[in-house]
């Protein structure tokens, strides 16, 4: 904090610690997040509006998570992987989101149009007549496989652009004086497509009162899912732009660092990737982090998107209040980013920092489960005011959630990708694939396995029923995740120091190997004067 301090002033180092030159790098890589943030909202709100419309209620996805997104981001993380060693890094970028653009292109156009001709409703009607109440989730996943696709495609977007390819080229072209001032930038700046999207996601909602089209939310779907690939189109050309222009100018990256770091370890096959997280106590740290994330906020938002669907039974309701919520989220994340991210890391350390979001959610959490379990109580009261205690269930599902959320987004993902730059590039590179892909899907779902052994073992497809032993659970879970960021704090704060003290010693050999070649030349130019 002192150092920034000095560099830029008081004020300047907590509000915009940026030098002018450095806005040749900043910005690109803001405008890079802004539009995969973007898409990002968008697919999340049409994932989450599709499956818990069609299937009248959040019970689907629990298994969603389990059976469809789990398997499906293991594979892409072998695959990811294994073109990670063969591809250049550029040609791999542009693999993994092509193919993205393509489908939620096709989806609008192709897939929902036949939906009813490709939905096996027949089937599912006697596989519900079969099985038991609890795997009726399960079932509203085959019922309407498309849309399940669809919200795998989404949530691996998540995944693999934010996560991965983001922040994996962000590690890779920052340095640590560098990330401590732009990592909350990119952050703060980037959330601004919450606002921007959700607008754009209440516009798209509110078209059926101007159109008179037989289905409404097929209108509603083209424009999204149009938008989707425009965005996805400007991300292939910023990255594009960055490794023209940016990453060939000496002051913002030197490529012959990291192909100095690459020599000192040999490739990773797929088995030593997952053995990091397994024999290095930093990266399980780390793996943690991400599971009990995942779990914590899968465990309260099925519990609140059930809510909200009673609320808003049809599509474009649904959607524009998912819209909404994307503005409250992006105006809050920013607020608190501009006034604390920053200045929170800088002021209190990495440690403190990491903290805050665990403990949001266990004070949120606490708040919102206490309503929705003891919410009966309260009944009189609330139709005195002229409300439902549903409605106050969402709204006070909606506090929690975007509390959660902006903290996340401030704390909690800045905090992550710093503890991954003092990794060898080997580490950064296999360890993060692991962790961010297959880590946090393990989280959600594993938050999803508890759902469904609930479901099962008190027999009913009923969310609110199932809220008392998930609030106990939450608790403990939250538990863990504090213990582990402790321990994390302590191993970044070495590792830093480690890597710092290592820099150091190679400047020094630099000066003293330089220095007798400056001796052999004095004379020679003495010589020359005389």
């Amino acid at each position: 904090m002192a150092s920034t301090t000095q560099e830029f002033g008081k004020w300047r180092s907590r509000l915009w610690p940026v030098h002018r030159f450095e806005l040749k790098k900043l910005i690109p890589m803001v405008l890079l997040f802004f539009f995969i943030l973007f898409n990002y909202t968008i697919l999340r709100d049409t994932k989450d509006t599709l499956v818990v419309t069609a299937a009248k209620g959040s019970q689907v996805i629990p298994f969603l998570k389990l059976w469809a997104v789990l398997p499906c981001a293991i594979l892409f993380m072998l695959l990811y992987a294994k073109l990670s060693n063969k591809l250049s890094k550029p040609v791999l970028f542009y693999t993994t989101v092509i193919p993205f653009i393509v489908f939620f292109g096709l989806f609008g156009t192709v897939l929902y149009p036949l939906r009813e001709s490709l939905h096996p409703h027949a089937f599912c009607d006697w596989l519900q007549a079969t099985l038991p109440t609890g795997a009726k989730g399960l079932i509203d996943v085959i019922r309407n496989w498309t849309f399940s696709l669809f919200y795998v495609m989404s949530e691996l977007w998540g995944s693999m652009a934010i996560s991965l390819l983001f922040w994996g080229f962000a590690n890779d072209i920052s340095k640590v004086s560098e990330s401590r001032r732009f990592y909350t930038i990119f952050s703060m700046f980037a959330n601004i497509s919450l606002i921007i999207s959700g607008t754009f996601i209440r516009w798209a909602a509110t078209l059926r009162e101007k159109i008179t089209a037989a289905d409404p939310w097929q209108v509603t779907l083209n424009y999204t899912m149009s938008m989707v690939v425009f965005a996805g189109l400007m991300v292939l050309g910023i990255y594009w732009w960055i490794n023209k222009y940016v990453l060939t100018d000496k002051r913002f990256y030197d490529p012959s660092e990291q192909k100095a770091d690459k020599k000192k370890k040999p490739k990773l096959s797929m088995k030593e990737s997952f053995m990091y997280l397994i024999r290095s106590k930093y990266l399980g740290c780390i793996a943690i982090l991400v599971m009990a994330y995942g779990i914590s906020i899968n465990l309260v938002e099925v519990t609140w998107k059930d809510s909200l669907h009673h609320q808003y039974p049809d599509y474009n309701d649904y959607q524009a209040f998912m819209g909404r919520f994307s503005q409250l989220t992006g105006y809050i994340t920013i607020l608190v980013t501009f006034f604390l991210g920053g200045n929170i890391v800088r002021r209190f350390g990495w440690g403190k920092t990491a903290l805050i979001t665990p403990v949001m959610l266990m004070v949120t959490g606490v708040g919102f489960f206490s309503f929705i379990i003891f919410g009966g109580s309260f009944q009189a009261m609330v139709q005195a005011l002229g409300s439902t205690p549903l409605f106050i269930a969402v709204i006070f599902g909606t506090i929690q959630n975007i509390a959660s959320k902006s903290s996340k987004y401030s704390f909690f993902d800045p905090t992550k990708e710093m503890a991954y730059i003092p990794l060898g590039q080997e580490e950064k590179v296999k360890g993060k694939a692991a962790i961010d892909v297959v880590g946090a899907r393990l989280g959600k779902s594993g938050g999803s396995l508890i759902q469904q052994g609930l479901f099962f073992a008190l027999n009913t497809a009923v969310v609110g029923v199932i809220a008392p032993y998930v609030a106990i659970i939450l608790l403990g879970i939250i538990f863990v995740w504090i213990i582990a960021a402790r321990s994390l704090n302590k191993q970044f704060l070495s590792l830093t120091a480690k890597r710092e003290e290592e820099k150091s010693l190679e400047e020094a050999k630099e000066v003293e190997e330089a220095e007798p070649a400056a001796k052999v030349e004095a004379p020679a130019e003495t010589a020359s004067t005389t």
